[in-house]
């Protein structure tokens, strides 16, 4: 479980979800483990999203994270236990941390995996992930080593709804770890106070891609977004040519969103792109090509020239919402 702040970050939740319905196909256990400085109250919250054991590593030596001192723990944890799987969220720590324990074991570990399934008599974890740039979806299997271990992307899987007073076994655990004998040390935090765009905590979500044509056309997405109060997203191909920031994209390489609308303008629906947004609660394609990929995982779709459908959207969007209608939008 990854603790941020005092709590337990959203990513751990969602992965409670999915290993809850992985340990039911086998019938067996899900656990969870707790490392950190006072972090044994957070157990409830585990419990009451789905494990059934918490294993917690509690004292200072793990007050903040190094990826010396949290790897022994678990390095421990998982020796003592020896679990079938171990799930990481995809974050900077996760995958610090799972890439090192994956090779402390030695064991496999598959990347940025976005769907998750187990065999149910032989318990071979099915960890599928985009490949070759996003072109195929590929199913990575560990068969000779254990645990079978894999990271999973913020957003990608669901969080069950939590049963308050929902209970377990806690287990206290503890190794011989002296501070002296760590070799990183943590002489300040710094936290970036830089603003910065959170896409994935947007309800909605207006994205453009190739299919805009150019940086000027690409300000259509910006005046749909604005009118509606949402977040602009974008694809690979618009980041890489320079018409938005990195922090805007959506995709395997980019972000992972699940906002309440998803509107893809001149997006193909590439697999890259598809991964990071496919669980949006609404989909909204506009394209010009009727054979788009986006099409096929979209709610709604619209087939025409995004600078003759967008427009007359945004005005109808203003009036409905009691806007000032924009003569520039209607020349657009």
């Amino acid at each position: 479980m990854e603790v941020k702040d005092g709590r337990i970050a959203p990513v751990s939740l969602e992965l409670l979800g999915a290993g809850r319905k992985l340990a039911d196909k086998r019938g067996t256990e899900l656990a969870g483990v707790l490392i950190g400085e006072e972090v044994k109250p957070l157990a409830g919250t585990v419990f009451e999203y789905g494990a059934d054991t918490v294993y917690v590593y509690d004292a200072p030596i793990y007050k903040h994270y190094r990826t010396e001192t949290y790897m022994k723990a678990l390095f421990s944890c998982i020796g003592k236990y020896k679990p079938e799987i171990v799930l990481f969220g995809a974050t900077s720590t996760g995958k610090d941390l799972a890439s090192a324990v994956a090779t402390d074991l030695p064991t496999g570990l598959t990347a940025d995996t976005t769907i998750l399934d187990v065999e149910e008599d032989t318990g071979l974890l099915l960890a599928s992930r985009p490949a070759f740039g996003g072109n195929i979806m590929a199913t990575i299997l560990c068969k000779k080593y254990r645990p079978q271990m894999a990271t999973v992307r913020p957003k990608v899987m669901k969080a069950l709804a939590p049963e308050p007073g929902r209970r377990g076994t806690l287990i206290e655990e503890s190794i011989t770890l002296k501070e002296e004998d760590v070799r990183t040390k943590v002489l300040e935090i710094v936290r970036d106070t830089a603003k910065k765009v959170r896409i994935d905590e947007a309800d909605i979500i207006v994205a453009g891609g190739k299919g805009l044509g150019s940086a000027a056309g690409f300000q259509l997405i910006h005046q749909l977004a604005e009118t509606l109060g949402a977040a602009v997203g974008a694809s690979r191909d618009v980041v890489e040519a320079g018409w938005i920031g990195h922090h805007h994209q959506v995709g395997q390489t980019g972000v992972t969103v699940t906002p309440k609308i998803y509107f893809a303008i001149g997006i193909s629906g590439a697999i890259q792109h598809l991964v990071g947004m496919q669980n949006s609660g609404l989909i909204i394609a506009v394209n010009k090509d009727p054979a788009a990929p986006i099409f096929g995982s979209c709610h709604y779709g619209i087939v025409g020239d995004a600078f003759e459908i967008v427009p007359p959207l945004i005005e109808q969007f203003k009036k409905a919402m009691g806007k000032e209608v924009d003569a520039h939008a209607r020349k657009v």
